[in-house]
């Protein structure tokens, strides 16, 4: 994978609130589709549509710092139509993505083996 960082975060949808959660994902569905180190990113729904997990892969830690920052413009929306359950983060991170990263308290795996094709 050399260098790419990827992760599943697990959020919650707020009763009531699946429109606004909808609406926030899609903006940041299209905001996001700009960013060059953005490899992956995937948002899926439960068939309650109540829990949404969302799938993305960073090229590098610079590319998910890139993401994270332009995150914060849709940081408000998005708690307000969700919260986190689980998160976990794959790859080489280094201290500033887990400082970007820490206030949704993530868990981090290290490689053991494998491959992509």
């Amino acid at each position: 994978m050399s260098g790419q960082i990827y992760w599943l975060l697990e959020v919650a949808i707020h009763p009531g609130k699946l429109d606004a959660f909808r609406s926030v994902a899609n903006d940041l569905i299209a905001k996001t589709k700009s960013e060059p180190g953005t490899l992956g990113y995937q948002w899926n729904l439960s068939e309650d549509e109540t829990v949404c997990h969302i799938y993305e892969r960073y090229q590098n830690a610079e590319a998910v710092l890139t993401h994270v920052e332009s995150f914060g413009a849709f940081a408000k929306r998005f708690m307000e139509a969700c919260h986190p359950t689980r998160f976990h983060v794959y790859g080489p991170v280094n201290d500033a993505v887990k400082e970007a990263l820490g206030d949704l308290q993530p868990v981090y795996f290290s490689e053991l083996g494998g491959f992509s094709r």
